[in-house]
């Protein structure tokens, strides 16, 4: 298995979560402006959409989007969804909106839009970020135990850090309880991140 990444993009979260999975798997580095792996690879006849994260898991599939393979990590670790009948789609629902509400309002701050848009995404950011902090159950989203929707709101926390979003107390808690974690550091540390 091999997930395909770009240091501190939204790729960490699988790279977090497969640590967190203690599934065996390599990594390799992608330029996305040439669009090559570390390796000299064509990324784009790995993943078409020219983006990461990509993941080819032992199959030889390749499974694209963070939503998709946070689910599939999560498959095959249930420790890292939460438990219940509905566990799985309240996953689902998790990562949904951080894919979809949050990750996607960073695109004014990393599009070079003008000032106004930036900081109207900052808001709209910011406003999503309270939200996820008053819902959490207790130390991670649902509750004691981690999930891998955990991973993806924790990058997307560092990346409101880099762009000076006001993040909610609990929720720099949370961040902090993170990067705690030795599977957060093993990560950020393959991507030369620490």
């Amino acid at each position: 298995m091999k997930l395909y990444y770009s240091p501190g993009a939204c790729s960490l979260a699988d790279h977090i979560a497969l640590h967190e999975a203690g599934l065996a798997f390599e990594h390799e580095r992608v330029d996305l402006r040439s669009k090559k792996t570390e390796h000299d690879g064509d990324y784009a006849a790995i993943n078409p959409k020219g983006y990461v994260p990509a993941l080819t898991i032992d199959s030889g599939e390749t499974l694209t989007e963070n939503v998709a393979i946070l689910y599939w990590i999560a498959e095959q670790a249930p420790h890292l969804r939460p438990a219940g009948h509905m566990g799985c789609t309240h996953l689902v629902e998790a990562l949904g909106y951080i894919g979809s509400e949050i990750h996607k309002g960073f695109k004014p701050l990393m599009s070079g839009a003008d000032d106004v848009a930036r900081q109207q995404a900052k808001g709209v950011i910011a406003a999503r970020l309270r939200y996820l902090s008053d819902t959490m159950v207790g130390d991670y989203l649902f509750g004691p135990e981690l999930s891998v929707a955990d991973c993806y709101l924790f990058v997307m926390l560092l990346w409101a850090r880099r762009f000076e979003i006001e993040v909610p107390d609990y929720l720099g808690e949370f961040q902090e309880r993170m990067m705690g974690r030795e599977a957060v550091r093993k990560a950020m540390a393959h991507e030369g991140l620490l």
